[in-house]
């Protein structure tokens, strides 16, 4: 009976043991995938801005076309 519990207690602990290890290697799988995804999402955030400001120049310029045609323009 001794041996049979000592048997199940080992059988038990490696059971664990296992246990441990897998979720320790998705947990890490899970923490790197997080990392991937989230410098992804920033470049494709980072791009978003730079096409952004290009959009707000381009808008500027034309603007500051506008306003000097407007000053130089005659009142004739």
């Amino acid at each position: 009976m001794k041996k049979f519990i000592f048997i199940l207690v080992a059988v038990f602990t490696l059971g664990l043991y296992s246990c441990r290890e897998t979720t320790k290697e998705k947990t890490e799988d899970a923490v790197e995938s997080f990392g991937k995804d989230i410098e992804d999402n920033v470049n494709k955030a980072g791009e978003k801005v730079k096409e952004g400001a290009k959009k707000v120049e381009e808008e500027a310029k034309k603007v500051g076309k506008e306003i000097d045609e407007e000053i130089h323009e005659d009142d004739n």
